[in-house]
């Protein structure tokens, strides 16, 4: 399944939204970093890959802006263990 992701910056979030359900990861811009500490995947979207497109979309956004990443949420910090190539976007 093919996942739009727009970044919402008046919320400071990306976001996605599938059947009327808006799954998100929200940040917080400190500057040269990028303080992620909420993906949420309504119930609905759970178990189709939503968290995952989301995070990492989140994570190119930081590398293409030259921006470290602090992974507050822990869903984030997971897929960071799990995809060592992002590893290099943290403080």
């Amino acid at each position: 399944m093919k996942i739009d992701i727009t970044h919402n910056q008046h919320a400071n979030r990306f976001e996605t939204t599938i059947n009327g359900k808006t799954g998100y990861i929200s940040y917080q811009d400190e500057g040269d970093r990028l303080v992620y500490d909420h993906t949420i995947v309504p119930s609905e979207l759970g178990g189709q890959g939503v968290g995952s497109a989301l995070v990492k979309h989140a994570l190119d956004y930081a590398e293409a802006e030259n921006k470290k990443v602090v992974p507050q949420c822990s869903f984030v910090a997971a897929y960071i263990d799990k995809h060592p190539d992002y590893q290099h976007l943290l403080i």
